[in-house]
């Protein structure tokens, strides 16, 4: 049965610009054995009018395909019907929706509006008698308004929306969508998202209004960790542009744009940053402003300035929106003894919070301030903000009860100090949890309460990160698109969320980002004061990405649509390296960042420039372009005989005796292979000598696992995962992290803080042996080759532990794994989605003993015994439920 259509890889998508949208399935069946033999696919306009059909296609395989009719018409709804029929002839089928958006800049209309810039003087002037406020040289928010008139009400009603800088848009004084932070950060010299929304039952007959605030966002406010305003970035005040399409029962539409017949005001949101926080003045609330009978000359209101007509760069936004996922309701309230309250929520996170506040005088200010850790003193620790003032602001207007919740900043924080409350009961706060909604795709666990906690810590850091672009904090002055903390994490981010629409958005700024001369950023979306050359393994994300994103999702558009960059930045490399030695003399180098011991940084550099080269001539081999493949592939060939000359001995060791420099050398597959055993020893070696312990940074982490259980040394990737001295996995959690930290010992008793200059808590790269936990010690695996999870490899490493499953959702359905070993039984359950196989590797002392659901595995349907090796038996399985049970001590 086929089940969880997307189109563009998300759910029912309204307003998508792709012209030939790829439509998806996936599959179950309660059938041992079941496999698809094929599929149909039919496109209907929404009057039911046939619009594409693909015939029947015998493919197996497929779990998706291309819409191949004629040219999709803008702002239109389309159904779509999926049927797959089995190799038995029963047939199943499912539908879904898609709606198109404007599919073109040059369908829009409207214009770029804002107030108008010569009395800004005015809107940022103080009352008078009032106290001097922090503003941090930022300006109030806008709002802006429009009234209209409907004959009566629509049949449909579409609101097309974007900003320079972030908006929240309303019809008739209710809230459009629940999308925050829109449109989200693009780098807006190249490209502007918008979004589309369905408005249709909240435009009504007769008077109407729609209304809207822009705040500044990543346009104009405070960017990164330069501390001048970013106006010297991108721009200097918000702008809002908007198209309300009516379609009235007789077929004759209306549009309402953007433009000069608007109106601006000041809003009472007197300033609101993504880095220093957000300010909120009561006393100049209005309400109604936003209702049709609002009238259209209110005091305050000036007619909104038209700052600019070009839409050119105008794209339908691919990714998903942040959106308010959940919230943490408070642990514990604190009185201050010198006045106010701390609130512990528990957990580290990226969001706001939502304060109810009562009795409050006219113009009394609650400030809540936000922060990661304690201090010595049982504080809120700051310090390692840099320059975020992460602090909110409400500025009463004498309401008996208010509720407060800023709309225009989010903060990176497990507490928060609130002051200018004379009492706070727990339930008059809850934090309010934000990041892209990337749909959960995986789920772990194991018989370890510490590994339990740690894939926890790695899911909170990804979703703290996931906020529009992959950040690599969300606390302090930076929260930027690092392009290797994203490279390394993603093999766990893939398995811990589906993933696909949101990086897909990502590798557009990724793209937009690189220089003429082929070199992707370091960052993305570019910015000014840190768009320098990628450095190794930073700029050869630009590579890396596009190709794990085809392997898990086994769509060939990430290779397609990237395969032009990956080509450039590759002979970028190659052009200012010509001797093959990436020495990196024209551009930044982080090396191994903050590894406990450095690996010499030429040897890094171009293990990365033979990885890059070689997974571009394996994407262009799958796009079919011959003569890329053979040239890329030569040069893969080169640099990979350079490397072993010139960093390799004849025992295996590699140049600076480093572990990770060993575990790019295996990882990258860039040794011969009579040197392998000698490097594989030698990185042992270097583990067991720390401890066993990790002397890895950034680049090195995410391989140590994997590596070594490739290489037969799951035993130490084991000791090093329930390690729980510095540096380890588990130190953290020892000291109440609930997010994985950006240093190995952020904090330790000895020594307390690191330096605040550098001390994250709430970074993703270190997390990313994540990936491993599914793959190794859950047994959960794609295998070698395999794109979209068509072949599995179920091979479980016990280790110590008596248990461990992991789930997963993948592109072709359901994927799990459970075992446990108790009593010298292990017992092993797996589930295969139709149309996949799967290899697995049953750890055993007694290969002949072997059972499935009580029957010898040689006599068990669907089952056959492919080999056996060292204590496992091997078994290829079809599609199906499975519970395999043998002996082991």
């Amino acid at each position: 049965m086929p089940y969880g259509l997307r189109c563009e890889h998300r759910a029912e998508p309204l307003g998508i610009d792709e012209p030939e949208p790829l439509l998806s399935w996936r599959l179950s069946s309660g059938r041992r054995g079941d496999a698809p033999g094929g599929f149909r696919v039919r496109v209907r306009a929404e009057d039911g009018a046939q619009v594409w059909d693909s015939g029947p296609v015998d493919d197996p395989s497929a779990v998706s395909v291309r819409y191949g009719g004629p040219a999709l018409r803008p702002r239109t709804r389309y159904r779509w019907t999926v049927e797959v029929t089995g190799t038995d002839g029963a047939t199943a089928r499912e539908e879904s929706w898609f709606e198109t958006g404007m599919l073109s800049p040059s369908a829009w209309s409207a214009a770029w509006i804002t107030h108008d810039p010569s009395v800004q003087d005015v809107l940022d002037a103080p009352e008078e008698g009032e106290v001097a406020l922090a503003d941090h040289g930022l300006q109030p928010a806008v709002r802006l308004r429009r009234a209209f008139e409907a004959p009566a009400a629509p049949v449909a009603a579409r609101l097309y929306v974007t900003a320079r800088g972030l908006y929240e848009i309303r019809v008739n004084g209710t809230r459009v969508g629940d999308a925050e932070l829109a449109p989200g950060w693009t780098d807006y010299r190249d490209r502007i998202d918008y979004q589309a929304y369905d408005v249709t039952g909240l435009v009504r007959t007769g008077a109407n209004m729609l209304a809207a605030t822009i705040a500044d966002g990543w346009w104009s406010g405070f960017v990164g960790f330069d501390e001048r305003r970013s106006g010297a970035h991108y721009g200097t005040f918000p702008q809002l542009l908007a198209e309300l399409h009516l379609v009235h029962a007789d077929g004759s539409t209306d549009v309402v744009a953007t433009g000069g017949d608007w109106q601006s005001a000041r809003s009472p949101v007197r300033y609101a940053d993504l880095l220093m926080g957000e300010c909120h003045d009561l006393r100049r609330e209005t309400p109604g402003w936003d209702l049709p009978d609002a009238g259209h000359d209110g005091e305050g209101w000036r007619t909104a300035w038209v700052a600019a007509t070009d839409r050119s760069r105008l794209t339908a936004s691919v990714a998903p929106p942040v959106r308010a996922v959940r919230e943490l309701p408070t642990r514990t309230v604190t009185p201050l003894a010198g006045g106010g309250f701390l609130v512990d929520f528990g957990q580290n996170f990226a969001g706001r919070v939502r304060l109810t506040a009562r009795g409050l005088a006219p113009g009394d200010r609650v400030v809540i301030r936000h922060g990661e850790a304690l201090d010595e003193a049982g504080a809120l620790y700051t310090a390692n903000l840099r320059t975020a003032d992460a602090t909110d602001v409400l500025i009463a207007g004498g309401e008996a009860e208010t509720v407060f919740e800023p709309r225009f900043t989010y903060h990176g924080f497990r507490y928060a100090e609130v002051t200018g409350l004379s009492a706070l009961d727990a339930g008059d706060i809850t934090g309010v949890v934000l990041h892209s909604d990337t749909p959960w795709a995986g789920e772990f666990t194991c018989s370890d309460p510490g590994v339990d906690r740690l894939h926890e810590a790695i899911s909170w850091g990804q979703r703290s990160n996931f906020v529009g672009v992959p950040t690599d904090c969300p606390q302090r002055d930076e929260r930027l698109g690092w392009l290797a903390d994203a490279q390394v994490f993603l093999p766990t981010a893939c398995l811990n969320a589906d993933v696909a629409a949101f990086f897909d958005g990502w590798l557009r700024e990724v793209r937009g980002a690189q220089s003429p001369d082929g070199a992707f950023g370091n960052v993305a979306p570019r910015l000014a004061g840190v768009s320098d050359e990628g450095a190794p393994g930073w700029g050869d994300a630009g590579v890396l990405v596009p190709w794990h994103l085809y392997r898990v999702y086994g769509d060939e558009r990430f290779l397609e649509r990237n395969l032009d960059a990956m080509c450039a930045w590759v002979d970028h490399v190659h052009r200012h390296n010509p001797d093959l030695v990436w020495s990196n003399r024209t551009g930044p180098h982080f090396a191994d960042w903050l590894a406990p011991t450095p690996t010499p940084r030429d040897v890094l550099a171009t293990a990365y420039f033979a990885r890059s080269a070689a997974l571009t001539a394996r994407a262009a081999e799958v796009v079919g372009s011959e003569e890329a493949a053979a040239r890329y592939g030569a040069l893969a060939a080169h640099v990979r005989k350079t490397f072993t000359e010139r960093f390799v001995s004849a025992d295996g060791r590699v140049h600076g005796d480093t572990q990770t420099a060993y575990l790019l050398a295996l990882a990258f597959e860039l040794l011969p292979d009579d040197l392998v055993p000698g490097a594989v020893r030698r990185l042992a070696e270097l583990v067991e000598e720390a401890g066993p312990g990790l002397t890895t940074g950034f680049l090195g982490v995410g391989l140590i696992a994997p590596v070594l259980d490739a290489h037969g040394r799951a035993d130490l990737a084991h000791a090093l995962l329930r390690r729980t001295d510095p540096p380890s996995w588990l130190y953290p959690l020892r000291h109440g992290a609930t997010t994985v930290w950006e240093r190995w010992d952020g904090y330790t008793p000895e020594r307390g803080f690191q330096a605040a200059a550098m001390n994250s808590f709430n970074h993703y790269a270190l997390g990313s042996v994540g990936e491993w936990l599914y793959r190794g010690v859950a047994g959960l695996d794609q295998a070698p080759g395999s794109t979209g999870y068509r072949e599995l490899l179920i091979r479980p490493r016990p280790g110590a532990l008596s248990g461990a499953s992991a789930r997963y959702e993948s592109v072709r359905g359901l994927v799990s794994t459970g075992w446990t070993r108790r009593d010298g039984v292990f017992e092993l359950r797996v589930a295969v989605p139709p149309g996949a196989t799967a290899t697995v590797h049953i750890p055993t002392d007694d290969p002949a003993g072997v059972r499935e659901g009580g029957t010898p595995v040689a006599d068990a349907p669907g089952v056959s015994v492919a080999g056996t090796g060292p204590r496992e038996l091997r078994c290829r399985i079809g599609s199906g439920d499975y519970r395999f049970t043998a002996a082991l001590q």
